[in-house]
């Protein structure tokens, strides 16, 4: 201290000059924290007003997306609806596609009248036909507004509808086969034309169903089609494009035994056809059908001949030795773990064959089955086949068979019409299925067999394996009857066509869609044993409470 204070007395000025220059890095280092503290300020200032800025973009996005941009909107399907045609007769030709593309099966069908509804006022002359016509028509299954409707021909043979590529447009199409002959492909989503060819079936012919789809033969990058024709006991093979119509080939003939429906199956990388009549089963593969039509080698990869097949096949006749019984009622296609299986009915034995060996896999006692069999789910993801037989006049049983086993999961006896729609089904929720049927049930001890049977619609859910639904008593003649789920997984509905038929004179033709809930409320609950576990109105509540799938 001593030191520093005798060196301030000798230099004064020195002294002055530290302390300015302390005081000046003071202040420097002053301004320097000001500085940094005011940009950390402003830099604060600026989060939060960013902060606030997309908070707010947040709140007139959500405003906007709630409030002022609309939703796109669900049609509001009706629970039941109705489309009448004065002057009429309906064919038995029944489709639920999307026709106009809003989510909602709509319905196609077929009429003859000599003009169409008021919506468009569409005759037979409009098409060159004469009057009365056959009519394709397409509704709306939303509420029945006619989509479309068009005259396609004099009569209506056979019509198909959901083809792809008809005509080479992209959406899918109808084809009418009509009479006198001539092949129609009518677009499915507007009812026009896309072409339409005559052709020459002969005389006195029937034409099998359903018309098959090949792949493209012709090199015009559009699917064709194979027609069979019967003609007494011989089948014609017509092959046709399918982006213009025109037969491609001659025409091929097949030797059969007598009346001849057939099935398609398709293996692994080839395709047979299996006619057959009452006793015999005929075999030919695409391959040898389209070289028999057009002298020519079919030289598509995927159309080859399986060996295991030919092996089976006589090669004079054509006879596949599938089965030494006879009288074949129906063939069908199960489908089975890897590929389909073939379901073969006669009047005494229902009989399951692997297709890929064509070995029996089982057989179940079945008599004169009255209709194609139909695939539904009595237990959850097990397939089964619902199964009509004839067990006595005016009288069937109803048959739900594993197909995996060939075991009887369920059956129930009715009193039946001869004209009787077949059974129905739909996916349900839990895996499962909605069986529909039509008939008569009548309690044991209680029959009655003076009178007709009357005509009935029950619903089974095999949650309650003893309980049946009664849903309506339908006294008009049913012509065509089909279900399905109107939207995915939603709105169940069964569609009945009535009215007279196309060999009967001319009355109203009424087309209906009902949901199934409508029904389901009103029902009368059938105990089909004397035990009742539930309440008859806890069994409809737990019923139209029932959520469906679209598989």
């Amino acid at each position: 201290m001593d030191n520093k204070d005798s060196e301030a007395e000798i230099h004064p000025l020195k002294t002055e000059d530290v302390k300015a220059q302390e005081n000046h890095e003071n202040s420097v280092e002053r301004r320097i924290v000001s500085k940094q503290s005011s940009r950390l300020s402003r830099l604060s200032r600026w989060r939060t007003a960013a902060f606030f800025i997309s908070l707010f973009l947040c709140l007139i996005i959500v405003f906007a997306f709630s409030f002022i941009i609309p939703c796109p909107e669900r049609p509001v399907s009706e629970r039941t609806w109705f489309r009448n045609y004065d002057n009429a007769v309906a064919y038995q030709f029944l489709t639920i596609e999307d026709v106009n593309e809003d989510k909602v099966q709509d319905v196609v069908f077929a009429f003859k009248a000599s003009n169409g509804s008021n919506s468009f006022n569409r005759s037979c002359l409009d098409e060159g036909l004469p009057s009365p016509c056959a009519f394709v028509a397409a509704v709306s299954g939303t509420n029945g507004r006619a989509l479309w409707e068009r005259p396609a021909a004099e009569e209506v043979e056979w019509m198909e509808c959901g083809i792809k590529q008809l005509g080479g447009a992209e959406a899918p199409a109808c084809l009418v086969v009509g009479k006198p002959v001539s092949l129609t492909a009518v677009d499915l989503r507007t009812g026009e034309v896309q072409w339409r060819q005559s052709s020459d079936f002969g005389a006195n012919y029937t034409v099998l169903t359903p018309v098959s789809v090949i792949p493209d033969v012709d090199s015009d990058g559009v699917q064709d089609l194979i027609i069979f024709i019967a003609t007494g006991d011989k089948i014609k093979t017509f092959i046709h494009s399918g982006k213009n119509g025109k037969q491609i080939g001659s025409t091929g003939s097949l030797d059969v035994d007598g009346k001849a429906r057939y099935i398609r199956v398709n293996l692994d990388s080839s395709s047979y056809f299996l006619f057959y009549t009452e006793n015999s089963l005929y075999a030919y593969s695409l391959k040898d059908l389209y070289s028999a039509a057009t002298g020519m080698e079919i030289k598509l990869p995927s159309l080859e001949q399986d060996p295991q097949w030919e092996k089976n096949i006589d090669r004079t006749m054509h006879r596949l030795s599938l089965l030494s019984s006879g009288d074949i009622r129906y063939l069908a296609k199960i489908p089975g773990r890897s590929r389909e299986n073939i379901l073969v009915l006669n009047s005494e034995v229902a009989t399951l064959i692997n297709a890929q060996n064509l070995q029996t896999l089982w057989t179940l006692n079945v008599s004169r089955v009255l209709s194609e069999p139909l695939l539904g789910y009595f237990k959850p993801d097990v397939l089964g086949i619902v199964l009509e037989s004839e067990i006595g006049p005016n009288r069937k049983k109803v048959m739900i068979v594993e197909s995996g086993s060939g075991a009887v999961q369920w059956d129930l006896k009715l009193n039946s019409r001869a004209e009787s729609p077949g059974p129905a089904t739909l996916s349900t929720a839990d895996h499962r299925s909605t069986f529909l049927i039509w008939g008569e049930y009548q309690a044991a001890g209680n029959e009655t067999r003076s009178r007709a049977p009357l005509q009935k619609l029950y619903l089974f859910h095999p949650s309650y394996p003893n309980v049946l639904l009664e849903l309506r008593n339908s006294t008009d003649q049913i012509i065509a009857f089909s279900a399905a789920l109107f939207e995915r997984s939603r709105h169940a509905c069964y569609v009945l066509l009535r009215g007279p038929q196309p060999s009967e004179e001319l009355g109203l033709v009424s087309l209906m869609k009902r949901k199934l809930k409508e029904d389901v409320s009103e029902s009368r609950v059938i105990w089909l044993s004397q035990v009742a576990v539930d309440s008859e109105q806890y069994v409809r509540d737990r019923l139209y409470r029932m959520r469906f799938h679209s598989r």
